[in-house]
């Protein structure tokens, strides 16, 4: 069975939204490494220099089986971050106390709030927004609006 898990791209600020989310989902990093860590190679270029100090990849779970993964984008490598809105991290809970404190916590700085945690025709609590590093939410509370 695969195991789906979340990877965000940054733009040279992934370290602290790296720090705001452990503290959002009250867990720990597994691992920071940068791009300052990758071995020199003289079969490769050298270290571009807007990767230096860029994070190459972190993560942290937020529950057992789901893990929030991140790294900066670097131009020197030819990659561009391009925000959009065609995905969003849906967090499906099992409680309105969960919920409030998810919104609350993700919300803080927001860039923009599309919908503001309300109950809705599909769910007792629901709200979507963009945080304050450009990554999409979906906090999702069904309650007592369970389809049949």
């Amino acid at each position: 069975m695969a195991r789906v898990h979340a990877y965000l791209n940054f733009d040279g600020d992934c370290n602290q939204a790296f720090d705001f989310y452990q503290t959002v989902f009250k867990s720990e990093r597994l691992g920071t490494y940068l791009y300052d860590n990758i071995p020199a190679d003289p079969n490769h270029p050298a270290l571009p220099d807007d990767a230096k100090g860029k994070v190459m990849h972190t993560s942290i779970h937020i529950n057992p089986e789901t893990m929030l993964m991140g790294a900066d984008i670097v131009e020197g490598f030819g990659h561009k971050l391009t925000n959009g809105n065609s995905t969003y991290i849906m967090l499906d809970v099992s409680s309105s106390e969960e919920a409030k404190d998810y919104f609350n916590s993700l919300s803080e700085g927001a860039r923009a709030i599309e919908m503001p945690l309300e109950e809705t025709f599909f769910a007792e609590l629901y709200s979507s927004f963009q945080d304050k590093f450009g990554i999409n939410w979906m906090i999702h509370f069904e309650g007592n609006k369970k389809m049949d």
